[in-house]
């Protein structure tokens, strides 16, 4: 079978959520504000309730590619089981990843499919909204991209200058940590072969800084989209950081190892019946 080049390519975005249906709301709309639309869009829902059924229920009317609704019971945080569901489900060749609490900007989808390319996987920036303009399009629920990226704390990360993403790209290939699960892509057949997350992760940190070290340690390697592919954060609390540093310490033995395959993946997740709605 010969390489997929970008036009024939699927693209499957995923969206992970918790009982943020405000945010993911926002994020949905930006779904449907893209110059390229992605083939499908999966909600990795880590066990959020009903009005969050009914948000994506409401969506699925509105969009013209599929809507999937994969779910969990919410037992804790547990992304890593999710994403590794959602991963399982998508029938996109490409994967691009989101959180529910990020805004799109309507070029992100086009420009992730652009700098897609066989052997590697990206690393997009991202960019925070302050926290006056959250509350404002949280109460709203209306996005105005050029008032969006004039309310955003980093400058540097809310232009979009496509010019200039080739100066940058191949700048962190062999920097194995510096990622965020909120502005990923990678090829499915990738994120197949090296299980998917690891479901040891629980509670938030590092599960995203493992999965890029495991991909790159199969050999692949990393481009950085930086002035493209632009994702706004919308400001909120952080989550709870009690299991950062056991997270940790599982990455590093992920880096000092080599380690590519982890058990704890998506193959054991597969054998389980995913729920969507």
């Amino acid at each position: 079978m010969g390489e997929i080049i970008a036009h024939d390519m699927k693209i499957s975005l995923i969206i992970s959520t918790y009982n943020s249906p405000k945010y993911l709301a926002l994020a949905l709309n930006s779904v449907l504000m893209q110059t390229r639309m992605p083939d499908e869009v999966i909600v990795a829902d880590d066990g959020s309730g009903e009005e969050t059924r009914m948000l994506i229920a409401k969506f699925q009317k509105q969009f013209k590619v599929p809507l999937i609704h994969v779910w969990q019971p919410d037992e804790g945080f547990r992304v890593c089981r999710i994403r590794n569901k959602a991963i399982n489900t998508a029938a996109g060749d490409y994967i691009i990843q989101i959180d529910g609490d990020i805004i799109m900007h309507p070029h992100f989808i086009e420009d992730h499919e652009k700098n897609a390319k066989p052997g590697y996987f990206a690393a997009g920036c991202r960019t925070f909204l302050s926290e006056e303009y959250s509350k404002v399009i949280l109460e709203s629920g209306e996005i105005d991209i050029p008032m969006i990226l004039h309310n955003c704390m980093d400058t540097s990360n809310a232009r979009r200058i496509p010019i200039l993403t080739p100066f940058f790209k191949y700048r962190r290939l062999h920097n194995k940590t510096t990622i965020r699960g909120c502005n990923m892509a990678y090829w499915k057949k990738d994120a197949l072969s090296v299980n998917g997350y690891n479901e040891d992760f629980e509670g938030w940190g590092s599960e995203d800084c493992d999965f890029s070290i495991r991909l790159s340690n199969s050999g692949l390697k990393k481009l950085w989209l930086k002035f493209t592919a632009i994702a706004i954060h919308i400001y909120h609390t952080e989550n709870s950081r009690d299991s950062e540093i056991s997270n940790r310490k599982l990455m590093n033995e992920t880096m000092e190892k080599g380690l590519t395959y982890v058990p704890n993946g998506i193959k054991k997740a597969s054998g389980q019946k995913d729920e969507q709605i």
